[in-house]
């Protein structure tokens, strides 16, 4: 019985990560539970701090309902890789070799990404299979990412992050990352950010225009 609480509870966390904030009633239809067991469990998980009440936006006239998001230890239980590991190994290259330093790392990492991700991009013909194949790499890599339609627009949205603490560290990787997608999507598309982590959004999203 503990078992299946516990496998719940981490239900209900992934649910919170991928889709955002919902109520427990949303939350019971998604995952195909009774509002009773989830609201058990949203209890004990913003008893632990995991996540938080809001008030859901838009919610109309009336007492606003709840909704349930999770908090920055919440955010925490998806594993950000090797997170300290990184940090000293910038602070360390920072010591030794200065910011330009930094920076011409970066560079060798967006380039060996770039020859990875042309390669395996190689053959789409539309933007739209470019980016579900982008998608795909990034979702293998860790950043829990999807390829959504908008209108005439195409998203990447990426729900984790999991060299957050580096990219704490040295903004420089967010700043590579736009560069990269700008360039393996090619001149014919604009690639913009939407919502960052890093700047208090929940995901990061990019939005794909034809030009």
């Amino acid at each position: 019985m503990e078992n299946r609480s516990e496998a719940t509870a981490e239900r209900i966390l992934f649910q919170l990560k991928t889709v955002g904030p919902q109520g427990t009633a949303a939350l019971a239809d998604d995952l195909g539970l009774t509002t009773e067991a989830v609201r058990q469990q949203v209890q004990k998980l913003a008893e632990a701090g995991l996540i938080a009440g809001e008030a859901e936006r838009g919610s109309g006239a009336g007492r606003p309902r709840q909704c349930w998001a999770l908090t920055q230890a919440g955010h925490a239980r998806f594993p950000d890789t090797h997170a300290q590991l990184a940090v000293e190994l910038i602070d360390s290259m920072r010591t030794l070799f200065g910011d330009a330093g930094v920076d011409r790392l970066i560079d060798a990492r967006r380039d060996d990404s770039r020859r990875h991700y042309i390669d395996h991009l190689g053959s789409a013909r539309t933007t739209g299979e470019r980016v579900r194949r982008l998608a795909e790499l990034r979702e293998r890599e860790g950043y829990m990412a999807r390829a959504e339609r908008d209108g005439r627009d195409w998203l990447l949205i990426e729900d984790h992050c999991p060299i957050c603490a580096a990219a704490r560290a040295c903004q420089g990787f967010c700043r590579s990352e736009l560069m990269l997608f700008q360039d393996v999507l090619g001149p014919e598309v604009q690639v913009t950010r939407e919502q960052h982590l890093l700047t208090g959004g929940r995901r990061c999203t990019y939005r794909i225009t034809r030009r």
